[in-house]
Parts: C-alpha cells; structure tokens; sequence
C-alpha cells in the first residue's frame, strides 16, 4: 500500500476547489466506483478523515457542496451511509447560486425524491439530522419541499406523499417537536408558504390532512358520520384571521397571489367566509352603506342649493342658512374621514379600491373647499367631480348583494375588455386619417377650404383632436356631413367617410356587441368567484376596525378536546357539514357516538350552534334534489350557498 500524506489528498481544482473524492462521486458506474473506498481508507489512515471528508466545492456556483451533497444528488444511499459513518457533517449547507438558500442534505434528499435516503439520515446510529435545522432563509425541510411544488399532478402528488413521510417520520423519533410550527425569515409556516405561494394542492391536502390513528396529526378530524353526510372539525391554527399572518389573510389581501380565487374554494375557507359575513360583518356592511348614503344625499343638497355670485357666500340667518351650514359641517367632516382613511391605507391592509376613490373624492372635496374660501370660481369645477365620484363609489356597496355584486363585476370586466379593443383601434384611425389628408409637397389638407380668411382659426382635419372628435361622432351615428361643402374633393371624402362608417358605426359596433356576449358567458363563473373575493375582502375590513375584545367575543369555531381518553389535545375547531356521494363506509375514528349531537369545550366566546340531525338530512335532501346530480361529485357542503358555483 503506498501511504500518500493527507495534504495531497486534499489537493483541489484551483478554479472550484474540487477534491478527488468529489471528482469519484460525480463519476458513478452503475453507482459504483471502488476509488472511493480506496481514498476513505487512506484518510483514515492518515487522521484527516473528517476533514477529507468535509472538503467543499469553493467557486461561487458550488459553493459548500460536500460530498455528501454529491452522493445524495448521484442517489447512490450505499455511498451516503458510507459518508456519514466516516464523519460526513448531515448539517452542511451547500450555499452556491446553483442552490436556493442553503441546502441541507435532508432538504436536498427530500426535494429529489428519496425517501430511503431521508430515513436514513433522520434515524442512524452515527449522526442523526435535527429536523429542526435551516437554510440562510429559515426553511426548514417541509420549506424547502413546498419551494419545489409547481400545482402539476405529478409534481403535487410526489411532495405530498414526501412531506406526509417526513410529518410521520419526525413525529416518531421526536413527539415534542412541532416541525409544522417553525416558521422561516418571512414569519411562514410551511402553511402559509403554501398559501402565499399559490400552491392549491398541497394547501387543500395540509388543511384536509386526516390520518387514521394519528389525530395530533390530523388538521381535519370527523366529529360524526351518518351514511354520504359528515360533519367534519377543521384545525383553525394559522388559518383564521385571530392570529396574526393566517393563512386567510394571506390569500385575501394577496393580489399577487396565483390561483387565490381558487384557493377560497377550499374548506374551510369557503364556509368561514360565509360564517364571518353573517355573524357581524354583514350587519356592519349595511350601517356603513346607510351612513354612506345619507351622507350622499347631503353632499348632493349642498351642491344643489350653492349660491350664485362671488364666493364665499356669507350664511343667513334663517333656517336655510342653519341647514346649509349644518350641511357643510357634516360633508367637510366626511371628507377628512375619507382622506385620513385615504392616508391609513398606505400602511394597513383594507380594501384598496374603495379607499383610493374615497381618497380622491376627499382631496377633490378639500381642493373646492379651498378655492371657495379663497374666492375662486373654480371650486365648481372640483364639486362636480367630487360629486360624480362620490356617486360612481355608490357601486363599491353592490358586493353586499350576491346579483348586484356578480353584475357589477361582469359590467367592469366588459367594459375594461371593450376599451381595451375600443382603444387600440381608435388610436390606429387617429394616426392614419390625418396624414392622408396632408399633401406632403404643400403642406395643406387635400380637402382644405377654398375660400376664406386667412386668420378664421376654424378647427380643420389639420387637428388630430378636431379629426378623432369628428371621427367619434360619425361613429355613434351623430356625425355632421354639411361641412364638406366647403372642401375639395367631396366625392374623394365621402368614399373615405363611407367606409369609416361601415367599418365602425356597422360592422365594429356589431362585432363588439357579439364579443360582449361571448365575453359575458365566458365570465360568468369566473365573476361568481370574483364577487366571493370582494365580499371575502369586505368582510376581513369589517373585522379589522373591531376591537380585540369584541375580535374575542366574535370568533370564529370553538375549542374542543381532540385527546379523548389519552394526553389532552384542546385546539380551536371550526365545524363544517360535508357530504361526499362517494363514500358511504368511513372507518376514519370519530369523535362522538352520535351524529348531531357534540358537548363541546366551555369557552367564553359564543359557541357555534350545532344543527340536528333531521335538520341537516331535511337541508342536505332538499338542497340535493333541486339541482342536477354530477357524478364526479367531491366534497360539497350542502349548506353552502356559495359552493354550488365552484
């Protein structure tokens, strides 16, 4: 045996810092290769095995990738035992470009798909992983694994089984450890990131999670079954908006968010909406529509009954003038509540839309209320567009009602659908028309006036604003063909402004009512989940400005005691009736005996009142029958309203 000192061992690639171990690793036959063991038993000899085996790459793309790294990434798990048996470090944390963060070796085995591997590095008898270990952005394993999920079935179907390994895995060699708990750098549980992230398969599947068994496991537990129906309690931990970062809040106020409206589908999401809307949100909508409304009417009195003459007017002493003042007061006090919400906005989550044209009205409101003081006449001006908007706001309150709210959405998509279309064909007219009436050599219009004053400053088709006017009026059919009597050419212009009719007043008119029509069909599902998403949006504004105390006393679900005769397991449930036509036998562990019928956990909020079983059938029977039967029925909530869209 020629003994070769360590140092020569340890020689590298200048460029990249590449071992001869590493070199052995990524040149596998048939995943063997005999150096390997050939250069571990030199490094043992020599006393450096640790160090030799540790060496990392050095170069930016690589960096920190061991060889362990590289045996994981060959799927060789005969050289990967051999590794960490000879010292290899489980916890290196390759920290390249090539990698995202820092990758561990178990976020590397677990991303790649091998679970023997993931095992063996969670249970051995020389260095087992601590599962609680994370990358430069904090994400644990179960991180890393949502990082890669892409929403394809194939892709969906490989992290859930992995990540369900690795919950059970974990939970059997360490019970205290809630590894779905930790959060990372942005404040996300593996949860969240899931909902942040737009990854609806696998937020369904850890919020659905029923084990047989293992209920301290399980988010979603069957309280009873009886035949297709089931009422099921779901885990509000990190999913209702009680706590801070929940996994609702997220998806509602995410506008960035892929597949959201998607994502409100999901029980219980879908039902808590629907259970926070008619518990005290919805209430809270029609005062503030009411309160609104009476403020309208004031702002519109106001305007109407303005005097005539130079501003400011002095008030009179009468009862007209007391009414008038007091109608100042009230609309100058809206308008700084609208500003001042205005402003909040930047910094908190509330309704977007609503909050910029209230913000615009208030400023529009200010400006007038400072030109009138100021004895400016252009403070009419401002009124009137303070008033129009304050009007056009009036269709925020449509949401509060399932068809005014799904029409109004539907009206909004059509008409941004159609000026879209509208614009792009407008604008080409705009620049072609005018450049053929222009003779390039004379620099006059072919169809200027024969006679007339030089300085008359009559509009002519010179004038891109005059020529696009004109061009609107002919076509919405209010044209004005009298004035070419006065150009040359007649016959030249009335073959152009025939064709310019057809082509838009008749053939571009027809054809954006047939795309309205298509657009409208197309749309209608679609706005049933854009109206739920407003009225989602709506209804966490609502709860945002109450108090904690009354946050408390509101809340959503009710704390039950999950343990039974075992180690007590309270958590904060939120009750959901489902029926589910494809399964008829449940062997899944219940709760209660008898269906209907819970004795949940005294608690100082108000607790959810828990439907009958004759109720539930009569509902279910009655709700099934009047619409058409599917086949491929899923999970439906009979109570539900809102689901028979999805």
């Amino acid at each position: 045996m020629i003994h070769v000192k360590m140092s020569c061992l340890l020689n590298t690639k200048p460029s990249n810092g590449k071992t001869a171990l590493l070199k052995a690793l990524l040149n596998l036959k048939e995943g063997e290769n005999d150096t390997i063991e050939h250069l571990l038993e030199i490094a043992e000899k020599t006393g450096d095995l640790k160090d030799f085996v540790n060496a990392a790459y050095t170069d930016s793309y690589y960096k920190g990738q061991t060889a362990l790294h590289v045996a994981i990434e060959q799927r060789s798990a005969k050289f990967v035992q051999m590794l960490v048996k000879k010292g290899a470090d489980v916890h290196a944390k390759a920290c390249g470009k090539f990698f995202h963060g820092n990758a561990l070796p178990l976020s590397l085995a677990a991303c790649t798909n091998q679970p023997a591997i993931v095992d063996f590095l969670m249970n051995n008898p020389y260095q087992a992983v601590d599962v609680r270990e994370r990358d430069s952005h904090g994400n644990t394993v179960l991180h890393a694994l949502l990082s890669i999920a892409d929403n394809s079935p194939k892709n969906t179907e490989f992290v859930i089984a992995m990540y369900d390994h690795i919950l059970f895995k974990a939970n059997q060699l360490h019970p205290k450890i809630k590894l779905e708990e930790i959060e990372n750098n942005e404040g996300l549980t593996p949860l969240t990131l899931a909902a942040k992230t737009g990854k609806v398969g696998l937020l369904k599947h850890i919020v659905q999670r029923e084990f047989k068994g293992c209920k301290h496991l399980s988010r979603k537990i069957t309280e009873w079954a009886y035949g297709p129906v089931c009422s099921s309690l779901y885990d509000l931990a990190s999913l209702d908006t009680y706590e801070k970062n929940s996994a609702l809040e997220i998806i509602i106020y995410g506008s960035e968010i892929p597949n959201r409206l998607e994502m409100l589908h999901i029980e219980p999401f879908n039902r808590l909406i629907e259970e926070k809307w008619e518990r005290f949100a919805k209430r809270m909508f029609l005062f503030n529509f009411i309160v609104y409304v009476i403020y309208l009417f004031i702002l519109t009195a106001v305007a109407y009954h303005r005097e005539e003459g130079k501003p400011p007017y002095p008030y009179r002493k009468d009862s007209k003038g007391y009414q008038l003042l007091t109608g100042h007061i009230i609309t100058t006090i809206g308008a700084l509540y609208f500003f001042i919400r205005g402003v909040c906005s930047l910094f908190t989550p509330p309704n977007k839309a609503f909050c910029c044209i209230s913000f615009l009205q208030a400023v529009l409101f200010l400006v007038c209320a400072l030109l009138y003081c100021f004895g400016q006449d252009e403070y009419v001006a401002c009124l009137v567009l303070c008033l129009a908007l304050s009007w056009v706001n009036l269709l925020y309150f449509s949401r509060g009602s399932k068809n005014m709210g799904i029409y109004n959405v539907m009206i909004q998509k059509v008409m941004t659908y159609i000026s879209n279309k509208l614009c792009s064909f407008k604008f080409s007219i705009a620049q072609i028309i005018p450049q053929m009436f222009v003779v390039p050599s004379m620099g006059r219009s072919l169809f200027a006036p024969i006679t007339g004053n030089e300085n008359c400053t009559k509009p002519s088709f010179k004038s891109i604003y005059y020529t696009t006017l004109e061009m609107f009026k002919f076509t919405i059919g209010m044209g004005n063909l009298e004035f070419t009597d006065q150009y040359q050419y007649i016959e030249v212009f009335y073959v152009l402004l025939i064709l310019y009719i057809v082509m838009t007043y008749i053939l571009m008119l027809n054809m954006l009512i047939a795309l309205m029509n298509q657009r409208v069909e197309e749309m209608s599902v679609e706005s049933t989940s854009i109206w739920k998403l407003q009225r989602a949006i709506t209804t966490l504004d609502m709860e945002w400005i109450l108090p904690h105390c009354l946050k408390t006393r509101l809340r959503s679900g009710e704390e039950k005691d999950l343990g039974g005769e075992q180690e007590p397991d309270r958590r904060w449930c939120f009750s959901v009736e489902e029926v589910n036509w494809n399964q008829w036998n449940r062997n899944l562990g219940v709760v209660t005996e008898d269906p209907g019928k819970c004795m949940p956990v005294p608690s100082p909020t108000k607790l959810q009142r828990e439907p009958s079983r004759g109720g539930l059938l009569q509902t279910f029977s009655k709700r099934w029958t009047q619409r058409p039967q599917r086949r491929d029925v899923q999970e439906l909530s009979p109570l539900a309203e809102a689901s028979s869209f999805v």
